[in-house]
């Protein structure tokens, strides 16, 4: 079963980085501008995309982010989950060693997975980015914002 794992070392502390995983003004500024929940469901809209991508939040926490797919669409994104670990870059203070991986992925769902992990490597670099400069940079402009997340 393929999975998508990719590494980056941002120049912000740990706390920056989870604000931005965790919470509406950071997704919002390097995913996409429409996010929204209910509960402990995220909702992503994107355009031209007719319903939000639902990916339950299973863990938020300095160490950890993990996200499993709460909804039947895209259909194969069935049953994946994505994670965020979080630690300290060695022998640098206040920096982030990021570890991002998007796994679960079905049987016959892996002609997508190319596609998936060249989207994932820009938003992670839109991501890194955002942590390290504030530049609101999301890849996906909705038409409408919600107000959650």
């Amino acid at each position: 079963m393929p999975e998508i794992a990719l590494q980056f070392d941002i120049a912000a502390p740990r706390a920056v980085v989870l604000a931005a995983l965790n919470t509406h003004d950071g997704l919002t500024s390097w995913w996409t501008t429409g996010v929204d929940r209910e509960g402990d469901v995220l909702l992503f809209d994107f355009p031209g995309v007719p319903e939000p991508f639902r990916l339950r939040r299973e863990r938020a926490d300095l160490d950890r982010v993990v996200w499993a797919n709460a909804g039947a669409f895209p259909p194969h994104w069935a049953g994946t989950w994505i994670s965020w670990d979080l630690a300290d870059q060695p022998d640098e203070p206040g920096r982030t060693r990021l570890l991002f991986r998007h796994g679960g992925w079905q049987p016959g769902s892996e002609d997508g997975v190319p596609l998936v992990a060249g989207t994932w490597a820009e938003l992670l670099v839109r991501l890194k980015d955002y942590a390290q400069s504030g530049k609101v940079q999301p890849y996906f402009v909705t038409a409408q914002r919600h107000d959650a997340a």
